[in-house]
C-alpha cells in the first residue's frame, strides 16, 4: 500500500503562486510515477502532469504547460506541483497519484494510488 499525502493548497489572487507538496509512504519512492490530477466543480477529473521514477522525464496538460513545474525529490519521498501564473480557471480540488509503472499516463485510471486532495482556490 502506498499512501498519498497533499498539502500546501490554499487561496491565491489571479497572478499569484503557489507549490503543491505530496508526501509518499509505503513503497519505495523511487519506484512509483507520480502524477497530478485536478478536478473542478461539476466537471470530470483531468490531469495536470506527471514525472518518471527519477524525475528524467516530465509531461504536463496543455492548459498548465509554462506555467506549472512538476519535480520530486526521491530522498523526501515528496513530489511537487509548482504552480505559478495561476488563473481562476485553474480552481480546483488537486490530487495526486502514483503508478507502479515507470512511464507517464495521462488517464487516471492508470494509477494505483491517490491521496484526499487539497483545495487551490484563484480568485479573480
Amino acid at each position: 500500500q502506498v499512501q498519498l499525502v497533499e498539502s500546501g493548497g490554499g487561496l491565491v489572487q489571479a497572478g499569484g503562486s503557489l507549490r503543491l507538496s505530496c508526501a509518499a509512504s509505503g513503497r519505495t519512492f523511487s519506484r512509483l510515477a507520480m502524477g497530478w490530477f485536478r478536478q473542478a466543480p461539476g466537471k470530470e477529473r483531468e490531469f495536470v502532469s506527471a514525472i518518471s521514477w527519477s524525475g528524467a522525464r516530465t509531461t504536463y496538460a496543455d492548459s498548465v504547460k509554462d506555467r506549472f513545474t512538476i519535480s520530486r525529490d526521491n530522498a523526501k519521498n515528496t513530489v511537487y506541483l509548482h504552480m505559478n501564473s495561476l488563473k481562476p480557471e485553474d480552481t480546483a480540488v488537486y490530487y495526486c497519484a502514483a503508478c507502479l509503472r515507470n512511464s507517464l499516463y495521462f488517464k487516471d485510471n492508470e494509477y494505483d494510488y491517490w491521496g484526499q486532495g487539497t483545495q487551490v482556490t484563484v480568485s479573480s
